[in-house]
């Protein structure tokens, strides 16, 4: 069948630029669905996004659908004359039209035809609309008297199939093969002949560079070369260049100058001001100081760049010279001051103000740096002042720095280093692999203004739904389990969630609420091990006895999965599940340990005897938080469990003796318990 290459473009006015990315894609990914629903061949899709266009290029569509054999199945050769009338008629042939099919239950009516494909001309609109109608837009708009709907308001559609318009109308446009260039350097209209043509031409012709990867590279190239060329390098942050290829059409790099006296002002501030209000990427020497420069990117080719790059150094300086003085103003007064500042600031409206979370927080801060061998006094006082920098003036203008510029005003203040430090790393880890607080203070702080917000908005039966979590309770979790885990801190979260609880004066939902809690905190492991490929099962043989320490919680994780690859594991794991089973139909045992009198084979007195040898071994390796090697002494235990079952009769006719193998095979399942219930491995 003979192919063409089809082309669709959307114009626009300027997108979004931090959604274009995403819209892209699922422009692209809804027009191969569209293909493939329509059973339409291609070679490729490629997808371009610019600012003010959306565009998907589809290299070598089939020119239609292939033809479909149909086959319909009617009644039986026997059936009454009305039936066979009725058959024939649904399908548009005389009963003489119909083919015989023989099958092993007889013989039946068979009509076959073949239905010829459909145009790919006629199937494109559709597929394009049925697209655009399910891209990502949280809130379409209208414009003029209209009443289509789109992220923004659509000047002209592009439809080409060959060299060929796909004569259509798609968001209230007629469709044709024309494109425009640049707003500014090629604002007219350019007719396209062929699909192929569209990259090259905006190119070469119309300052338009469509694809948004190759319009990403050349920008990063160029903001790199400029750096050099100021004998530094340029910090280019993904995401912001993301955004920037998203603003431009035809990149442009220009290095722009500030004054010296603005790198008295913490760096961070610096690149805050430049970064997100001016979408600049910064410069540093060799040694990541950042240096009196920035990189912008235009727009435009100018023919007097010295004068676009005098009206950013315009813009910027002000923005500048704000956070010089709100950091000069800032630093006359200390962190401690501002604590009463806290107390009109709510937290959350049953939970108190932000003066009574610091309050709790340094409570608990403090007495969990005592059990993690950090500085109690310390903690407190990192909890007292973590929040004060909220009602700083710098924080109050870039809310991004919060915690970073409580570190420099603590410094400022004369506090100990390890405070400082502290209020910056309590919101560490902000995300999925970010780096852990590094001070015993900042770990301390980091656990402690979690748990207060985990058990707090539980306490008054807030928890998050499927659908909603504003407290970011789910973050909050993974990252005290990081914490906890990724450092080595033998902390009871039972023990701890206990203690957060007990600061709050008033919880509706306190009785069980360290059970609750614990619970939900545990079950964000699932996530975690799933991200590791540790299998479901294991994890769940962990949680089916699990414990309130999550540092014991993953070393008995990753017992269990290595344990799984021994070669004894499936035999012993379903062994404990043919020992589960057996004691979960009996009444419950009274604890006691087997009495070795009321053997009868040797089999049993054997496990017995290999058991109670390892018991010691088992407490001790336990006490160490060695789960690993306890799973590795009792996979010895394989070859005689097998013996057990081969040669003793568990239900003995003696209740005495059957009760005594049962608390056998409990002392059996309960050193297996110590660490997981491995019967779920089976």
């Amino acid at each position: 069948m003979s192919q063409r290459d089809f082309l669709v473009e959307i114009g626009t006015e300027e997108l979004p630029p931090k959604a274009l990315k995403s819209l892209s894609e699922a422009f692209g990914n809804g027009i191969r669905q569209g293909l493939e629903e329509a059973n339409l061949d291609y070679a490729s899709v490629k997808l371009f996004a610019s600012p003010r266009r959306l565009a998907v290029l589809v290299e070598g569509l089939s020119e239609a659908q292939p033809d479909q054999q149909i086959e319909k199945r009617g009644p039986s050769v026997k059936a009454p004359e009305q039936a066979i009338l009725g058959f024939a008629r649904s399908c548009g042939v005389t009963p003489t039209e119909l083919e015989t099919l023989s099958t092993p239950k007889g013989d039946y009516f068979l009509f076959r035809s073949e239905q010829p494909g459909q145009s790919s001309q006629a199937l494109l609109p559709e597929i394009v609309r049925h697209s655009l109608a399910r891209l990502p837009i949280p809130k379409r708009m209208r414009w003029g008297a209209r009443r289509t709907e789109f992220v923004r308001p659509v000047h002209w559609v592009l439809m080409l199939f060959g060299d060929e318009v796909v004569e259509a109308e798609i968001l209230g446009r007629p469709t044709g093969r024309k494109t425009f260039g640049h707003r500014f350097h090629y604002n007219k209209p350019i007719e396209l002949i062929a699909p192929g043509d569209y990259e090259r031409v905006l190119a070469e012709d119309a300052y338009v560079i469509a694809d948004f990867a190759t319009r990403r590279a050349n920008i990063e190239e160029q903001v790199t070369l400029a750096a050099r060329q100021l004998d530094g390098e340029a910090v280019i942050d993904p995401d912001l260049l993301d955004e920037v290829t998203a603003l431009v059409e035809w990149p442009v790099a220009l290095a722009g100058r500030f004054e010296e006296r603005f790198l008295a002002v913490p760096a961070e501030a610096l690149v805050s001001s430049m970064k997100e209000h001016q979408k600049y990427f910064h410069v540093v020497d060799a040694e990541g100081a950042i240096k009196p420069y920035f990189i912008t990117v235009s727009n435009i080719e100018s023919q007097d760049p010295q004068q676009v790059i005098a009206g950013n150094e315009k813009v910027i300086r002000p923005r500048l010279a704000d956070a010089a003085f709100f950091y000069e103003t800032d630093k006359k007064r200390s962190l401690e001051s501002r604590i009463e500042q806290l107390k009109p600031i709510v937290f959350q409206a049953q939970l108190g103000t932000v003066h009574d979370k610091a309050q709790r927080v340094a409570t608990l801060a403090a007495a969990i740096a005592e059990r993690i061998d950090g500085n109690p006094q310390w903690a407190e006082r990192a909890g007292q002042l973590a929040k004060t920098d909220l009602v700083t003036e710098m924080v109050l203008e870039f809310t991004d720095l919060q915690g970073l510029m409580g570190y420099y005003y603590a410094l400022n203040d004369g506090e100990p280093e390890e405070v400082a430090k502290a209020l910056l790393e309590q919101y560490q880890p902000r995300f999925a692999g970010d780096q852990l607080p590094t001070t015993r203070t900042g770990s301390a702080l980091a656990i402690a203004d979690r748990l207060d917000t985990l058990v707090g908005l539980f306490g008054i039966n807030q928890p998050p739904t499927g659908s909603k979590d504003p407290f970011a309770l789910r973050r909050a979790t993974l990252g005290v389990l990081r914490i906890i885990v990724e450092q080595q801190l033998g902390l009871d979260l039972r023990e701890l969630l206990a203690l957060a609880a007990d600061q709050h004066r008033e919880l509706p939902a306190r009785e069980g609420l360290e059970e609750t809690v614990l619970s939900f905190m545990l079950e964000r492991f699932r996530a975690w091990y799933a991200d590791e490929g540790v299998p479901a099962e294991v994890f769940l043989a962990v949680m089916a006895n699990p414990s309130s320490k999550p540092l014991e919680f993953d070393k008995r994780v990753q017992a269990v999965n290595h344990f799984r690859t021994l070669p004894e594991a499936e035999a012993l794991a379903a062994a404990n599940k043919r020992v589960a089973n057996i004691l979960s139909k009996q009444p419950q045992l009274d604890g006691q340990s087997p009495d070795s009198r009321l053997f009868q084979e040797e089999a049993e007195r054997v496990l017995h005897q290999e058991i109670e040898a390892l018991n010691a071994t088992v407490d001790a390796l336990a006490e160490q938080g060695e789960f690993k090697a306890i799973l590795e002494r009792l996979a010895s235990l394989q070859p005689t469990v097998d013996r057990f079952f081969d040669e003793v009769m568990v239900m003995a006719e003696d209740s005495a003796v059957r009760d005594n193998r049962m608390r056998l095979l409990d002392q059996l399942r309960q050193r297996f318990l110590k660490v997981a219930d491995i019967a779920l491995l089976g």
